[in-house]
């Protein structure tokens, strides 16, 4: 299916003027609520993780200035530059994220099969560095707004852990509810959030306007060419004010990228610089605040409050994240790259809004055990950066694969638009490789275990599907069909839908059927469902049927990554004479496959060992399509790789 590209993803006509601004004002809050709670709450723990005395940079004037700037001019470059102003523009379908900027940079190289493998090999690797991403936000956001608790009150110390855990058990608890009752708050809680650090971030720049110094990008380099070394390590944790900005990305399907913008601009950025400048300013004036220099920044009387509104703002980003990880989770199965695991819709109406249980509480203890690990925001801060600046290194080299291959630009001004940000990326990170012992091992072992699952059942599943063309080459399903009919099988009532993997292959359901039943359906169709590499396959193109012989069809049904599989639904469409399709009356054939690990040209045995384990545990193929569970028929069959 061929690709296209849209500068613009909202492109839906409005009646006017007032009722577009009335729509994009109203995505434009909604964004606040989920885009930017990550990035929005990097201010709680950022400078402090800069200035931690392992890092070994002095706080003094030159360098507090020199800190603010490098990440002022960060987020300028990066967020606004790179992201909003770049990436945004590299959309499938409408769609952001780093699974629909791999499907759709491997399909803009689909006649170069070596780059295509390099392309999707690279892109699961920044797929599972964003699980490690899932597990840290949550944790050290919702840690690092509790941490205000021992500003408010050093007696309360003890209590940060506590209050930490059950904010998260609530939160994860929760997530099978779904997010729409509480989803309309969001963005009003972000808005104030937004602007009371604004005013504070003012309010404090009054008492020390030299910080406004680090407006000047010559400030910030001034500091890496004075520090050379110390700065490089120094960018490792300066990084932490970038977190979230791959959420831009990922959510412009659900909001197009004009909302992005307008909020980025107007409201979240202005409100991030002045605050990192309000902070600065503190440090200036009392150094003695680097403690927690978000928290010192407010009055006494206002530190309750504001620990309460920014616990609201953390519990916000986490949510952002964990949804972000359950869409990322459907994406990476349909396009083949984790086994089936049960999808639970949450809303009626709103068909993003799902739960997946097993990747809900494998977080939950993979969160728990970080806060309780690392045990504070500043330690947590080591193993952020890694997880997030490998994302993005991983999305810029995406981006030039699409721009120079499905946009097809001057290969010029391709390089010059991406090595720019890829040094910058590259940067970031490596001054985060020298944190791995201080706790950057942490996402980096969730990243190879989780990139060890995707491309093994990546691997596995297409071995699987060359062992079904392989069968076809020899047995092939019309040939079958031919010297079946002419054995004239005994007929039964109703139709029988066996699924196949390749649409020109023979089911190992019908042979095991045919063997054990030693009878023919008075319909059979043989159905497939193709995985397409875009967001969403049209209704017109769901459903194709091809007519073989003798009340035998071929149905192929098409699925794009973000939508819902529901094949009985598919099927109410067809429209073909002879092929009515009576739920009551439909048997649906399974095969339920053993795979036998053999040596060879495949995987290493371990990994096969691995697949064979994944596949036997492979969540309920019924359910997964929405068959009915008292019309399926799962047969065996062994399958050697």
């Amino acid at each position: 299916m061929s690709q296209s590209i849209s500068a613009n993803p909202e492109t839906g006509k409005s009646g006017g003027h007032g009722h577009h601004r009335g729509a994009t004002a109203a995505l434009s809050l909604a964004a606040l609520g989920v885009v930017y709670g990550d990035i929005g709450t990097s201010p709680l723990y950022a400078i402090q993780t800069v200035f931690d005395p392992t890092n070994g940079l002095a706080l003094n004037a030159l360098n507090i200035v020199g800190i603010v700037s490098l990440i002022v001019w960060s987020l300028i470059i990066v967020v606004s530059l790179k992201y909003v102003a770049l990436i945004l523009r590299a959309n499938n379908h409408g769609e952001g994220g780093i699974m629909a900027l791999l499907a759709l940079a491997a399909s803009s190289v689909a006649d170069r099969p070596t780059l295509r493998r390099t392309l999707l090999s690279v892109g699961i690797m920044g797929a599972a560095l964003f699980y490690g991403d899932s597990v840290i936000t949550p944790a050290i956001s919702v840690l690092s707004a509790a941490e205000g608790l021992e500003v408010a009150a050093p007696f309360l110390k003890t209590c940060v852990i506590p209050v930490t855990l059950v904010a998260l058990v609530t939160l994860f608890l929760l997530q099978k509810r779904g997010t729409s009752g509480i989803g309309s708050v969001f963005g009003p809680v972000m808005v104030l959030w937004f602007i009371v650090i604004a005013v504070v971030g003012v309010v404090n720049m009054m008492q020390a306007p030299a910080i406004l110094v680090a407006l000047d990008p010559f400030t910030g380099l001034a500091f890496c060419l004075r520090h050379k070394w110390l700065a490089f390590v120094a960018l490792g944790a300066v990084v932490l004010s970038l977190t979230g900005a791959e959420a831009l990305y990922a959510d412009m399907g659900h909001f197009g990228a004009r909302p992005i913008r307008l909020t980025w601009f107007g409201l979240v950025f202005p409100a991030l610089a002045l605050n990192y400048l309000g902070q600065g300013a503190l440090l200036l004036a009392d150094p003695g605040a680097l403690q927690n220099p978000f928290y010192r920044m407010f009055p006494q009387w206002a530190l309750y409050p504001m620990i309460g509104l920014a616990t609201a703002a953390t519990v916000i980003a986490s949510q952002a994240v964990i949804s972000g990880t359950y869409s990322m989770t459907k994406q990476a199965m349909q396009l083949g790259f984790l086994p089936r695991m049960n999808v639970v819709y949450t809303s009626e109406r709103e068909m993003g809004q799902i739960y997946v249980p097993g990747i809900n509480w494998t977080l939950l203890a993979a969160v728990v055990a970080a806060v309780v690990g690392f045990g504070s925001s500043t330690a947590l801060g080591s193993a952020y950066g890694i997880a997030v600046t490998g994302t993005t290194l991983i999305t810029t080299m995406l981006t030039f694969f699409v721009i120079r291959y499905a946009w097809h630009l001057n290969w010029a001004l391709c390089v010059f638009a991406t090595v720019f940000f890829f040094v910058i990326d590259a940067t970031f990170f490596s001054a985060n490789l020298l944190k791995i012992t201080q706790g950057g091992w942490f996402p980096l072992l969730i990243g190879l275990i989780i990139y060890t699952i995707m491309a093994t059942w990546g691997r596995g599943a297409e071995m699987m599907r060359t062992e079904a063309r392989n069968r076809a080459g020899t047995m092939p399903l019309k040939s079958y069909l031919t010297t079946l009919l002419a054995r004239s099988p005994m007929r039964v009532g109703g139709t029988a839908i066996f699924l196949s993997a390749e649409p020109n292959a023979v089911p190992h359901s019908l042979i095991n059927n045919l063997m054990h039943n030693r009878v023919l359906h008075d319909r059979v169709v043989f159905l497939t469902v193709n995985n397409e590499e875009v967001p969403w396959v049209p209704a017109s193109e769901r459903v194709s049927v091809h007519r073989l012989d003798s009340h035998c069809f071929q149905i192929i049904i098409a699925y794009g990554f973000m939508d819902e599989v529901n094949l009985p639904r598919a099927l109410e469409g067809c429209k073909v004479d002879d092929l009515p399709f009576e739920p009551a009356e439909t048997s649906w054939f399974l095969s339920r496959a053993t795979l036998v690990p053999t040596p060879g040209s495949g995987m290493a045995m371990w990994r096969e060992r691995l697949f064979s384990v994944m596949l036997h545990n492979v969540g309920n193929v019924a359910a997964y399509l929405k068959l009915p569970a008292n019309r399926v028929i799962e047969l065996g069959a062994r399958v050697e790789i």
